[in-house]
């Protein structure tokens, strides 16, 4: 495979350890990196602030229409702004986290964001691409397709030791962001049939992006 332009698709569910094997592989090849879960947290930070009703699907999408967000695709330092405002840290809390789900239901949000991560992926020369629809919806044609998963267990203890959570309840929350993710009508999370599945409950950073190097070169 030439790496010289490749687009990698890195899919999978919340805690899998997605975003840092993203960065680390995308650093190593000297590539950008988009992480498309940040561009849907800071459209639900946005529909937060402006304090629309959840269950209101096209006043969240009127607020997600009329905000700028930029995300950065340096792997080194993401930087995530909204409406000129940087909100790296914000859209990690506890209420974007809890919200996050129901805005990405939303078709017409998912339809434009959609849209704008095609033209920052069609812009880089070489990308790794992270989120929940990559492989099935947002880079269908990807060179390489991977969906990394782990045990339910093992991701609440991840995600749990990150945010100082309580493990029992981390593990209910990412059951329920599962659940939603996976049911919604539109771009659920689902492997892509020429994804690559990569269990990681065994496995550390290191070993799942020598891994993913080793696909490359092949």
């Amino acid at each position: 495979m030439s790496l010289a332009q490749c687009v990698v698709a890195v899919d999978g569910p919340s805690g899998s350890g997605k975003s840092t094997v993203s960065r680390r592989l995308a650093q190593a090849l000297d590539a950008c990196y988009l992480d498309t879960g940040a561009m849907y947290r800071a459209a639900t930070w946005a529909v937060l602030l402006a304090e629309v009703d959840l269950a209101d699907q096209e006043s969240i999408f009127k607020v997600v229409i009329d905000t700028e967000i930029i995300i950065g695709i340096d792997p080194a330092q993401q930087a995530v702004e909204v409406n000129g405002t940087a909100v790296n840290a914000e859209i990690r809390g506890p209420q974007v986290t809890a919200a996050v789900s129901a805005v990405s239901a939303v078709p017409m949000v998912r339809q434009l964001l959609v849209s704008r991560q095609r033209e920052i992926i069609a812009s880089a020369q070489r990308i790794v691409v992270e989120g929940r629809d990559i492989g099935m919806v947002v880079a269908p044609h990807a060179d390489l397709k991977v969906y990394l998963t782990a045990s339910v267990d093992e991701r609440a203890r991840r995600r749990s030791s990150e945010t100082d959570a309580d493990h029992a309840a981390t593990a209910q929350d990412l059951a329920r962001r599962d659940h939603l993710d996976s049911t919604r009508a539109t771009d659920p999370l689902r492997k892509a049939p020429d994804a690559l599945v990569i269990d990681s409950t065994q496995m550390d950073i290191d070993e799942v992006v020598a891994t993913l190097r080793e696909l490359l070169n092949n």
